[in-house]
């Protein structure tokens, strides 16, 4: 341990490649599907942070994704042109949206989870529950939670 409280920049250097390559890949597993559905990477963010989150409002979609408003709306009007999510008016306060995915945005999300879950699955089924953990734990510290 004591050798990681000195890492070089060339060792960081090396770390953040390594972080760089292993969301290129990952993200690039979905690529076909997105491409099919002439989706992109800003398509997909949405799609699965609305997978997690059932009924998400707007607002708390900005905040997860750290995105302009026009940006964003470019994206969901998108969305909501090729039926992949809908919008439902809050019952208590009619000017707040929730956010759901259709049944074609399900399966579109499926599609996409199934073809990054087969590489990520491997790579946790390789390593011990010290290294998941540990690499978890690093991730959530980068993260900042």
């Amino acid at each position: 341990m004591k050798d990681l409280l000195y890492l070089k920049d060339e060792q960081l250097k090396e770390f953040i490649e390594n972080l760089f390559i292993g969301y290129r890949e990952s993200f690039g597993d979905a690529k076909k599907t997105l491409d099919k559905y002439s989706l992109g990477i800003a398509h997909h963010k949405v799609i699965h942070i609305i997978s997690i989150n059932h009924g998400i409002t707007i607002s708390n979609l900005l905040k997860k994704l750290k995105v302009t408003k026009q940006s964003l709306n470019r994206i969901l009007n998108d969305l909501v042109k090729f039926n992949i999510i809908s919008f439902e008016k809050d019952e208590k306060d009619s000017r707040m949206k929730h956010i759901y995915l259709t049944k074609k945005g399900k399966e579109i999300f499926d599609e996409i989870f199934s073809s990054q879950k087969k590489r990520i699955y491997n790579a946790l089924i390789k390593s011990s529950s010290l290294e998941v953990n540990n690499f978890k734990s690093v991730l959530k510290k980068i993260i900042n939670e």
